[in-house]
C-alpha cells in the first residue's frame, strides 16, 4: 500500500497547485486525476484534428501574479497575453467598443452618450476602489470572526482598517454594494442601454443571478478584480489555450518531486477513528496519507465520496443545500477562416480581444427566465474570443477557432433529462445568433464541440455544470465559503482539507485557492511556510 504524506483529489489548476506548494516544502506528494488529462476545467484539448480548444474556462485574468513569480511558471512555458480590446454588441445592431487605451475608450463612449463618457471616470475609480479592497484578501486564509484566537484577531483588525480606509462614504456605498443588482449599480451611473448591458455582463457570467437580481453587482466585481502583467482589469489569453497554466504549474509541482496519476478516480475518503488517512480508487486500489486534501466542489466531496457515517452532525446537510447551481454551457466552433462581423473595422484590436453578444439589459434578463423555467433562450448572451486570431498554436495555419461562453444554460430542463439531440439543439441557437451578427459564418463552420451543464458535471466534476464550485452570493463568500466554520480550508474531519473553488475566495483561475490551503496545511504540519499572501501589485 503506497504511504504519502499528502494526496490530493483532482488536478485542477488549484489541486495542482496546492501540489506545488505541498512538494516544495519537501512533502510527498502525489495528485491524482479521474481523467486522462489534466487540468480539470483550465484545460487544452484537441478534438478536431489541428484544433485545440480551451474547451471550459477560456480566458485568464486572476491567476495571481504573485504565485505566477513563486513557482516560475514562466520557466515552464507559460506566457499570457493582454486583450487588446472587446466588442459589444446591441440589439439593434449598434456596437460598443472598448480598447486597452483610455483616450480611445471615452472617445468611443462619447459616441453613444457624453454624459456616460464622463460618468466612466466616477465609475472605474469606484470599482477599482472596491477591487483593490478584495484583491487584498484573496491570498489571504478568511478570519473566523467568531474566534478569539491572536490570528483571526489580527486578521479581522487587517479587514477592519482596509474597510476604514475607504472613508465613511464609500463605506456606507461599499455595504450597499453588496446587496444590489448589476442594473441598479449601473443606473447609479450610466444612462445609455446599451453600456450599460456591456458593464452588466460581467455581472451574470457563470452566476444563476440576472442583471436586477439582487447580489449580482459583486460578481461583476469579481470578474474585474484579476489583473494581467499588472494591468488591474484587465482579461488575457494564454499562449497555447488555458490547458498552458495547468500543464505550468504541473511542471513546476513535478520539479519539486511531487507525483501526477492520471486515471485514478477517487471512490471515497478513507476514515479511521475520526481522522482521514488515505481514499479507496474506483479500481479498488487503496492509498495512505498523512492528510487528504479534495480539489472538487464541497457537495461532491462530502455526498459523493466520503461516507455520510464518517461526517460530525450538520455537514452532510450543509453540503447538500450548498449552492452551486448551474448557469453556462460552452460551445467551440472550429472555422475554415476569420469571421466578420457587421459594422465592425478588421483589425487586430478587435481580433485579439473579445466580442459580447450583449444585446440589452431586457435581452439578458429574459434569457435568465428561460433558466428558471428550465429551458434555453433563443436569444442567450454570448461571450466570444478568437484565440487563434493570434495564437498560431491552436489552430492549422489560416484557420481559426472561436469559444462561445453562453448564459444562460439550465441544469436540468423542464421537458426532461438532457441529451444528445437536445444538447445539439442548444448549439444551433447559439450558431443561429452569431450569424446575424456574421453572415455567413455557418459557412465557415468545420467542426464544433457543445457543452451544457451535463458535459461539465460528468466529465469534469463541476457539480450542476456550476463554474465557480458555489454560487458567489454573500451566504456563501470570505468566513461562509463553503459552510461557516469552516473557511480556513480544515473540514469536519480531522486531517482532511479542501483546496477547491468552493473555497475562498471562490471561482475563477486564481490558483489561490489551492495556495491558502497549502499555507494551512504547512502550518499545520509545522513545515517551512513559502505560500505568499500578498500580491506585489496590492503592497
Amino acid at each position: 500500500m503506497n504511504k504519502y504524506d499528502a494526496i490530493i483529489i483532482g488536478a485542477g489548476h488549484n489541486g495542482l497547485t496546492n501540489g506545488a506548494y505541498l512538494a516544495k516544502a519537501g512533502l510527498n506528494v502525489v495528485v491524482l486525476e479521474k481523467n486522462d488529462y489534466i487540468g480539470g476545467a483550465s484545460v487544452t484539448r484537441e478534438l478536431h484534428e489541428g484544433w485545440h480548444y480551451s474547451n471550459a474556462s477560456y480566458v485568464c485574468s486572476m491567476l495571481r501574479q504573485a504565485i505566477h513569480r513563486d513557482l516560475d511558471l514562466s520557466r515552464h512555458g507559460l506566457l499570457i497575453v493582454p486583450y487588446l480590446g472587446t466588442v459589444n454588441f446591441g440589439d439593434d445592431g449598434t456596437t460598443l467598443v472598448d480598447y486597452a487605451n483610455s483616450e480611445a475608450v471615452y472617445l468611443e463612449w462619447k459616441r453613444h452618450s457624453l454624459h456616460d463618457a464622463d460618468a466612466s471616470f466616477r465609475f472605474f475609480s469606484d470599482l477599482g476602489r472596491y477591487a483593490h479592497f478584495i484583491r487584498k484578501t484573496l491570498l489571504r486564509t478568511p478570519p473566523d470572526p467568531t474566534s478569539l484566537r491572536p490570528r483571526d484577531i489580527r486578521e479581522l483588525l487587517f479587514l477592519g482598517k482596509q474597510m476604514w480606509g475607504m472613508g465613511e462614504k464609500q463605506m456606507y456605498e461599499y455595504v450597499r454594494f453588496f446587496t444590489m443588482s448589476a442594473a441598479e449599480f449601473l443606473d447609479d451611473y450610466f444612462e445609455n442601454d446599451l453600456i450599460k448591458a456591456a458593464m452588466a455582463t460581467a455581472g451574470i457570467i457563470g452566476t444563476a443571478l440576472g442583471v436586477y437580481s439582487p447580489g449580482s453587482a459583486y460578481i461583476l466585481l469579481h470578474h474585474v478584480m484579476g489583473d494581467v502583467d499588472g494591468n488591474i482589469g484587465s482579461w488575457g489569453l494564454p499562449r497555447g489555450g488555458m490547458g498552458a497554466i495547468s500543464k505550468a504549474i504541473c511542471g513546476a509541482m513535478q520539479q519539486y518531486g511531487g507525483e501526477l496519476r492520471t486515471d485514478a478516480a477517487v471512490q471515497q475518503i478513507r476514515v479511521r477513528n475520526g481522522k482521514a488517512n488515505g481514499v479507496v480508487l474506483d479500481s479498488g486500489e487503496e492509498l495512505s496519507a498523512r492528510i487528504v486534501v479534495s480539489n472538487l466542489d464541497a457537495k461532491r466531496t462530502f455526498t459523493k465520496i466520503m461516507d455520510r457515517n464518517d461526517l460530525p452532525p450538520g455537514i452532510y446537510k450543509k453540503a447538500k443545500n450548498f449552492k452551486i447551481r448551474g448557469s453556462s454551457g460552452k460551445v467551440n466552433i472550429a472555422l475554415s477562416g476569420l469571421p466578420k462581423f457587421n459594422g465592425l473595422p478588421d483589425n487586430r484590436y478587435i481580433n485579439r480581444g473579445g466580442m459580447n453578444f450583449t444585446g440589452s439589459l431586457e435581452t439578458m434578463e429574459r434569457a435568465y427566465d428561460c433558466w428558471k423555467h428550465g429551458r434555453w433562450s433563443d436569444d442567450p448572451f454570448i461571450e466570444a474570443v478568437i484565440p487563434s486570431a493570434w495564437d498560431p498554436t491552436v489552430a492549422p495555419p489560416g484557420k481559426h477557432w472561436v469559444s462561445n461562453f453562453i448564459q444562460y444554460c439550465p441544469p436540468e430542463l423542464s421537458d426532461g433529462p438532457w441529451t444528445p439531440e437536445k444538447r445539439d439543439q442548444f448549439g444551433q441557437t447559439v450558431v443561429d445568433k452569431i450569424e446575424r451578427y456574421s453572415p455567413g459564418f455557418k459557412d465557415l463552420i468545420v467542426h464544433m464541440e457543445v457543452r451544457t451543464p451535463f458535459e461539465l458535471e460528468n466529465e469534469i466534476g463541476l457539480t450542476e455544470g456550476n463554474i465557480f464550485q458555489g454560487e458567489l452570493t454573500i451566504d456563501q463568500l470570505l468566513f461562509n465559503r463553503p459552510f461557516p466554520g469552516y473557511a480556513q480550508y480544515r473540514m469536519s474531519v480531522k486531517n482532511l482539507y479542501m483546496c477547491g473553488s468552493s473555497t475562498h475566495p471562490g471561482g475563477g483561475v486564481s490558483a489561490a485557492c489551492g495556495a491558502n490551503a497549502a499555507r494551512e496545511i504547512l502550518m499545520d504540519l509545522k513545515r517551512p511556510n513559502t505560500v505568499p499572501e500578498d500580491d506585489f501589485y496590492d503592497e
